[in-house]
Parts: C-alpha cells; structure tokens; sequence
C-alpha cells in the first residue's frame, strides 16, 4: 500500500499540472470504486478551478475554487498519471516533461480529469486501479479537519513537527511494541510498513521493544525522530518506493527500495553488522530488522 512518500511523490507531480486548472470534464467509467463516487461528481466539479494539491497523512486533497475539496485515497493499487491531450502534438508531448511510458491497463482507468492547464494546457489526469481499493470523497474544504477519515490523525512526521519531546511524549506509559506505537496513525500520520523498519534499524531499535522505554529517554527518543523524518525525506527525494503498483506522476518508477537497509532482506547481511537481517509477524505485518545490533 502506498505510504506517506508515495503519496506526498504524486502530489507534487500533479501540482504543475492542476494547480490553476480548470475541469473542463470529469469522467467516470464506474459507479463506484471502494465507495460510491460523490452523487453528481462529474457535474459538480466540471468548470470548476483547482486552487491547491494538499496532502494530509496518505491522503490526496484536490481544493476547487467553490470550497469543496476531493479527498483521494490510492487504496493498495492506485496510481495516478499525466497524458496529453489528443490535441497536443507528438513534438509537444516529447518536450514536457510527461512522456514516460505509463505501462499502465487502461482497463482500469476508472477516473479521468479534463483539465485545462494554465502552463500545460489541455490535459487529461487518469487515475488508475486495478484492486479498486481507492476512493474518491467530497468534502467542503473548510470541515477536512472533522471529516471521518481526517479528524483522528496524528502529528505530519515531516518538517520539525516531530521531534524527540513529542515522540517521548506521544510514547509515554505506552507498553505496545515500538513498531504498533510507530504504525498507530492516531499518533503519527502517515507512517506505514516500509519505513518504520527503516527508521528503527536507523536508530538501532528493535521493533519489539516497549515504546514507553524510549519516552524515558529523552536522547533515544530524539534519535527515533530524526531517523524517521529523515527516512521518509529522503524516500519522498527518490520518488518513494516502487515495489508492485507505485508509479510516479509522469510514468516513472521510485527508487528508494533500491536503499533499503532491512525492509524485504530477510537473511541477507545487515548494511551495519554483516549478521542475517531477521523477519517477523506483528498484527498480521512482516517486520523486518536486525537482531544482532538493534536493542
């Protein structure tokens, strides 16, 4: 399932693209993908300007000018992508910065935004998903924080929100295992699998320590912080983590897998010790680490 990094990677591919763009039709080839599209979507949005991408934990939030804003979910497969429209010549399409191959089934090209672009112009923005576990929800831009799906999310782990104080804070008295503290998106949003590995064997952790234990130490719990703003930074830098269905916005792969330390190495050699990278269940998930040098 796509995490913060790949999702924060498609908004910034999009942006160019929609910021300031009008919908001039919206498509909908299904009734439904998760949920039920919005009643009337397509008429709702269409003529309407997209004032900003916004990204909260997973989720995509596409603003219109009107005060309402669709709050995008990729689900397990999801992904979106930038054609050109018929219109736009070969020699156009070539020259901006949107001709990667998309290696992508149109026949599950479920919704399609006709967007007139103030830089790019007519553009077509398809999203795609062949599990259909994503969804598409309308919501007035001004009641995001309330909605069902947002208002229980914790602090962004990007930027200098989290530091070493609120995660000892966050932690405290907690006795779940760090890799459960790390994953509950009531604490941290937007934290998944992949990099919560990374981030403890960054630090030296093991996944199956107490999170209460770091919040009583205030050096430990800071190291924790950083490791983890700094994975995520530098996976949303590689274009995120392609590892089935994660493709950019204009086609191209991520590549932050090609740097995992731990993550899907089970009995290579740890990159800090040389010992066996080790994998274990936690609520259903692998957890990947090293148990020779993480404590």
């Amino acid at each position: 399932m796509p995490e913060l990094p790949e999702v924060e990677t498609v908004r910034r591919g999009l942006q160019p693209v929609m910021e300031g763009a009008v919908v001039e039709k919206l498509v909908l080839n299904r009734p439904d993908l998760r949920f039920p599209f919005p009643e009337n979507l397509n008429e709702r949005l269409q003529g309407q300007k997209i004032v900003s991408l916004g990204r909260r934990a997973k989720y995509l939030l596409i603003e219109f000018e009107d005060g309402a804003s669709l709050i995008s979910h990729l689900g397990m497969s999801g992904s979106y992508r930038i054609e050109p429209d018929l219109r736009v010549s070969t020699q156009e399409q070539a020259e901006d910065g949107f001709h990667y191959p998309r290696s992508k089934n149109p026949t599950h090209d479920h919704v399609v935004f006709h967007v007139q672009s103030p830089d790019y112009g007519p553009r077509q923005v398809i999203y795609n998903d062949p599990r259909r576990f994503g969804f598409l929800l309308l919501c007035g831009t001004g009641e995001l924080a309330d909605h069902p799906s947002l208002k229980d999310l914790g602090i962004e782990p990007t930027g200098n929100s989290l530091s070493g104080s609120v995660l000892a804070e966050l932690f405290k008295g907690k006795k779940v295992p760090l890799k459960a503290a790390l994953l509950d998106q009531r604490l941290i949003a937007g934290l998944g699998n992949i990099y919560v590995c990374e981030a403890l064997w960054r630090t030296g952790l093991s996944p199956l320590r107490a999170a209460g234990d770091v919040a009583q130490d205030p050096q430990l719990a800071e190291a924790l912080a950083t490791s983890v703003r700094e994975v995520i930074a530098e996976a949303i830098v590689a274009g995120g983590s392609s590892l089935r269905d994660h493709r950019q916005a204009d086609g191209t792969l991520g590549y932050f897998q090609h740097s995992f330390a731990v993550y899907d190495r089970e009995g290579e050699p740890c990159r800090r010790c040389g010992a066996p990278v080790q994998r274990i269940v936690q609520s259903g998930r692998s957890t990947f680490f090293c148990a020779a040098c993480s404590s």
